[in-house]
């Protein structure tokens, strides 16, 4: 019997591997269910979650069932509306995330999500669901020990997607920011109240200068090992929290923080963005058409990969 499915346009891979295996195909629609939405896809962001997944490295992890849709974010229309969900309806534009992997497609179901700011850029939009969801977390994992309120926090890696949104939200809690990243970005940190630095070795040094009081906590989002002069700059490795290095966690006695699929995690960043202080980092938009290309920009680290379906 032919199956009376609706079909819609996505991103998929039937294999592990690089960018090239990634193709636009029809694939099934999915639907809202109990406390999700659905939305009509603007935009949808690249993740090093992503292409980790894509590239097999964490299918003794997190075993997909191939083909998948790459995705972990996206930002849209919502068209359906799940049960139990109350104060969003047809038609709102929101920004949020979805499972573990199926965003880039023409519809997409979000668990967690937001309002989207009436001046951000559905592009915008889409770059602030897992970013501002992992930043948000570990702005709550810090405030474990007490307010932000005139406390030093490093940012190290503070120019990148998370890192822009842990400097603001960090900023808005009052603490005073340091944040390394390349020489080219110092102006873009400065913007955001932020005083830069560089990367690599000499960091304990150069922090002390700019830092004589001390640094309270310190932040790891570069794609690179945990330094272990954040452990020397903070002295409490429970102050010390890396978003992606989990090995280095384990054992330098640091903590790893994940984004949670949390709609109060994605509103915190939503409401800076209201106010005018957050914009999501966007450094390069690609057309849903070229996918591929777009996971490779995204995989060589130069900046945070937006997909648009227009």
């Amino acid at each position: 019997m032919r199956s009376t499915e609706k079909q819609m346009q996505a991103a998929r891979y039937h294999r592990y591997g690089g960018p090239e295996i990634l193709v636009v195909e029809d694939a099934p629609e999915p639907h809202a269910e109990a406390n999700t939405v659905r939305i009509e896809v603007g935009a949808a962001s690249i993740n090093p979650i992503d292409y980790l997944l894509r590239s097999g490295r964490l299918s003794d992890v997190v075993p997909l069932d191939l083909p998948a849709i790459p995705g972990r974010d996206a930002a849209g229309v919502v068209d359906e509306v799940g049960p139990g969900v109350v104060g969003t309806q047809v038609g709102d534009v929101v920004f949020g995330v979805g499972g573990i992997s199926d965003t880039t497609a023409q519809y997409a179901v979000l668990t967690a999500w937001s309002s989207a700011p009436s001046d951000w850029s559905i592009e915008h939009a889409a770059a602030a669901g897992l970013a501002s969801s992992t930043a948000s977390a570990v702005i709550e994992a810090l405030e474990v020990f007490g307010s932000l309120e005139g406390k030093t926090v490093l940012i190290d890696g503070a120019s990148g997607a998370v890192g822009t949104a842990l400097s603001v939200l960090a900023r808005d809690s009052g603490a005073e920011v340091i944040g390394t990243g390349s020489p080219r970005n110092h102006d873009y940190l400065i913007g955001l109240g932020v005083r830069p630095t560089t990367y690599g070795p000499g960091l304990a040094e150069r922090v002390a200068l700019l830092a004589p009081g001390g640094v309270d906590a310190a932040v790891h989002t570069a794609p690179s090992s945990l330094p272990e002069d954040l452990m020397t700059l903070v002295g409490d490795p429970a102050r010390v929290v890396t978003v992606l290095d989990a090995e280095g966690a384990e054992r330098l006695g640091a903590r790893k923080i994940d984004a949670r699929n949390e709609s109060q995690l994605l509103e915190r960043a939503s409401e800076l963005g209201r106010r005018g202080i957050y914009l999501p980092r966007v450094d390069h938009i690609l057309p849903f058409a070229q996918i591929a290309d777009a996971h490779a920009v995204a995989e060589r680290g130069s900046g945070k990969v937006v997909v648009t379906m227009r």
